[in-house]
């Protein structure tokens, strides 16, 4: 919830809420079981009008989580889409009420594997159950329904978050008037399966990890973590972005050490992203959430999908960055013909940038522009 803003882009003070959409009377029923209590973090910033037809919601990509604009205290350290989200910013606090959610299996106030059991009375670990993509929107959808929100007026997300407003949009398109699919993809690549791979496999060989029960010993499987978001940040920014942040140059001395430490600046800097990682998130979150990514593929059956999208209205903007090679502009374009071949309304837009898959976080101008003008668009139509 806002409780302080101005008119200048920055919302100002917000807070984080939580709720209970599900129990163990009443759970929520997971593509692989179920699931219950389910506790949800939330913010919400900008006013719901009357007709409840102004509403946007915020769909998070991999490390995200609930704060996702304002700041908590210190108006130094803003929400991770502040750039993006506020007063007379491309999604407008003045004329939108947004909704941003940690989803499930996170670790930031939604229950996730580092949650307590109800049936042990210890963290889940890797007793917590598996999910997909269509796990995570149906918590958003009961959130919205919480909220009397019957349709939105935009899903928008960069990353996972858009394959959830993808998914969202392909399986209850009546909920969902238009979808911002921001270098996200229907399907990933073997490489990006490899990536994270390589990734899981650093966690879960740390010695710490106790077969993901490591609350129960007391430990945390921390270098393994590491490593782990020190590799996916490495491919997040692009190799332009790097030669001109860091090139070659030495960190904090004019000659090599000709050794095995910290030598360069980008080993610092990478070094400095793994460790401040560790003290806002679980190593057993990571497994859940990278494994979400390698399974989602909606349009992998033609005679399930192609129903889908023949009666699908909802009207799409898919944005990718020349310089993402993680989520590079083919996996962009193949959604774009996937969609523009059962005649559903998409806008396509790669934007330059030299800052990798990190683009859609940053201020990008004609980024923000084409968003902007595309919620535009979309609120001349829907908003009553």
């Amino acid at each position: 919830m806002t409780t302080s803003a101005d008119r200048t882009g920055s919302l100002g003070l917000v807070e984080t809420r939580h709720t209970t959409l599900f129990t163990r009377e009443d759970p929520l029923r997971l593509d692989g079981g179920e699931l219950g209590p389910v506790e949800v973090a939330y913010e919400t910033y900008g006013e719901l009008n009357a007709t409840h037809t102004n509403a946007v919601f915020i769909c998070h990509a991999l490390t995200g989580d609930a704060h996702a604009a304002g700041h908590h205290g210190d108006p130094s350290r803003p929400g991770w889409w502040d750039t993006i989200i506020g007063p007379g910013k491309p999604v407008d606090t003045n004329r939108f009420f947004v909704v941003s959610a940690n989803l499930l299996g996170g670790c930031m106030g939604t229950t996730g594997p580092s949650s307590v059991n109800p049936e042990t009375g210890r963290a889940y670990g890797l007793g917590f159950p598996l999910f997909t993509v269509n796990d995570l929107v149906n918590v958003h959808r009961a959130l919205m329904r919480r909220f009397e929100i019957d349709r939105l007026l935009a899903v928008v997300g960069g990353s996972l978050g858009g394959m959830q407003a993808l998914q969202w949009a392909v399986e209850h398109p009546d909920e969902v008037h238009s979808a911002a699919v921001i270098c996200a993809s229907s399907r990933l690549s073997p490489q990006n399966i490899a990536f994270s791979a390589v990734a899981r496999e650093a966690i879960m060989r740390d010695p710490n990890f106790h077969g993901g029960d490591y609350a129960a010993h007391g430990v945390r499987p921390d270098a393994g973590l590491a490593v782990a978001r020190m590799m996916a940040h490495i491919t997040y920014l692009s190799e332009e972005g790097m030669r001109a942040k860091f090139g070659r140059r030495l960190q904090d001395r004019a000659e090599p050490r000709f050794g095995f430490d910290v030598d360069f600046q980008v080993e610092s800097y990478l070094q400095y992203q793994g460790e401040s990682f560790l003290r806002r998130f679980d190593a057993n979150s990571y497994l859940y959430l990278t494994r979400v990514m390698d399974y989602f593929d909606p349009f992998a059956d033609p005679t399930v999908y192609g129903p889908k999208l023949e009666r699908l209205s909802t009207r799409f903007l898919v944005m990718s960055f020349d310089s993402d090679w993680r989520f590079d502009t083919a996996h962009s374009r193949e959604l774009v013909r996937t969609l523009a071949a059962h005649r559903v309304p998409v806008t396509f837009r790669e934007v330059s940038s030299p800052h990798g898959h990190d683009s859609f976080l940053l201020v990008v101008p004609e980024y923000h522009q084409t968003v902007g003008r595309f919620l535009d668009r979309m609120a001349a139509e829907a908003i009553q």
